[in-house]
């Protein structure tokens, strides 16, 4: 069970996974385009949450949206199925793949043994292909590495049903229609107008709004929860950030990418003016990223560093706030 499967690398895996899917289906489609179409861009605090022993925050929507939204505004038919038990999930996989499908799975990245052992810690929101099987060994399609791998089917097994949070619980998921005529322009202008009205939700742990409760909580947490589990949090929003799924500056220069491809698209020179305007917002996260490591990782010198750090986010924050409000505009 080999399909005929081209491997492309991507910064993101779910992007990724959209982008090599629909190109195996015969549309070319962008990893950026992908991104935004699916209305990547996103934040979310959820102090209530804890992740790694750490208030979740996540750059990105649930697992399964950005594609799902991707191909509700482009016309084309998914299928994405659930599994109770490992024996069902894996038949249901094989029988796929006999019809030569490849196929999309969530999956948890701590028993990733691909992975690097950084990287290898409980989250699972992680996206694959699978396209193969030889033997006793499946082959994989991972977006974020540079070639193709495989693992063997226990192990496969093991992170399709991880445990914790968002657990994948065997998920799978392909394409089944591709119209050859897809609306591409007025899928774009949905999306974007989408994409402004999350980060611009007037609720306090949501978008920008979201960002700014995060950073007064920053200010908050060395006196409420001391030094040692600031810098843990602090730590989980970094990962969160730089290590899964490049949600931060990575995701802003994604974006940037999709606006300039629109831009040209909609014949808008004004997206490609906010496309260097989100790129530049993307710096500032990556140097948020690194300033906050600095501290948490007690190389900063800096004798008020959490509120210099909070300061930084909230610049973010108010930065975001008036692009996406100029980016609704344009549309």
């Amino acid at each position: 069970m080999n399909v005929d499967f081209t491997h492309h690398q991507a910064a993101h895996c779910e992007n990724g996974v959209i982008s090599n899917l629909l190109k195996h289906k015969g549309y070319q489609i962008s990893e950026p385009m992908a991104f935004g179409l699916g209305s990547g861009i996103f934040f979310v605090y959820l102090p209530f949450l804890k992740v790694n022993f750490a208030p979740a925050v996540s750059y990105r929507p649930m697992p399964g949206l950005i594609f799902k939204r991707m191909c509700k505004r482009l016309g084309i038919t998914i299928k994405r199925e659930k599994f109770k038990s490992p024996e069902n999930a894996q038949k249901a996989l094989d029988s796929l793949l006999k019809k030569g499908i490849p196929v999309g799975l969530q999956v948890g990245v701590y028993n990733l043994t691909y992975f690097p052992d950084d990287y290898r810690f409980h989250f699972n929101a992680h996206n694959m292909v699978v396209y193969g099987k030889e033997k006793n060994e499946y082959l994989i399609s991972d977006p974020v590495m540079e070639n193709v791998t495989s693992l063997p089917s226990e192990q496969l097994d093991l992170v399709r049903f991880a445990k914790g949070a968002f657990a994948p619980k065997g998920q799978m998921y392909y394409p089944t229609n591709v119209p050859t005529d897809l609306p591409l322009e007025k899928a774009i202008k949905t999306a974007i107008k989408a994409t402004c009205r999350y980060m611009l939700a007037p609720v306090p742990l949501v978008g920008v709004k979201g960002m700014r409760t995060v950073s007064k909580s920053i200010r908050k947490w060395p006196k409420k929860v001391g030094i040692k589990k600031t810098n843990h949090y602090l730590g989980q929003i970094v990962r969160m950030q730089e290590e899964i799924g490049t949600g931060g500056g990575g995701f802003r220069f994604i974006y940037g990418a999709f606006l300039e491809e629109a831009a040209e698209i909609l014949n808008n020179p004004v997206l490609k003016d906010l496309s260097k305007e989100i790129t530049t917002i993307g710096d500032l996260w990556r140097d948020f990223a690194i300033d906050a490591s600095r501290l948490y990782k007690n190389r900063s010198v800096e004798f008020d560093g959490y509120n210099k750090i909070a300061d930084k986010l909230l610049v973010i924050a108010n930065k975001e706030e008036l692009f996406f409000k100029k980016l609704k505009k344009s549309i």
